[in-house]
């Protein structure tokens, strides 16, 4: 019973994780003056690439990345996406991971690209 208990309490933090968030670039709610050429998130945990994307949408909710989100094969707590050059203004990041412990985060952000 000891044994059964030790285990539980061990398992247990490891059934609950989930990928969050960790940081990006831009950053969360950043202003950066140069269009990137890419956005990067990184997350907690590794993620499964075929379930795992992310989209930028512009001010109207037009989406303006160019369409490729994939998680990094060399490592795999990074979800990248490619961007064409954008104006000024203020972007909204959506995303939405499964984890390989296959727990699905979703989340959103902005960042302004500043004239």
């Amino acid at each position: 019973m000891l044994f059964a208990l030790a285990s539980a309490l061990v398992i247990a933090p490891l059934a609950s994780a989930h990928a969050f968030l960790d940081h990006a670039l831009p950053g969360v709610g950043s202003a950066v003056h140069e269009s990137p050429a890419q956005l990067k998130l990184w997350f907690s945990e590794r993620l499964e690439p075929e379930f795992s994307t992310v989209e930028v949408l512009d001010r109207t909710g037009k989406r303006v990345d160019k369409g490729d989100p994939q998680v990094d094969s060399a490592d795999r707590m990074l979800l990248r996406i490619s961007l064409p050059p954008l104006a000024p203004g203020r972007y909204r990041v959506s995303w939405r991971v499964l984890s390989v412990d296959t727990h699905v985060a979703t989340g959103q952000f902005t960042f302004d690209i500043a004239p």
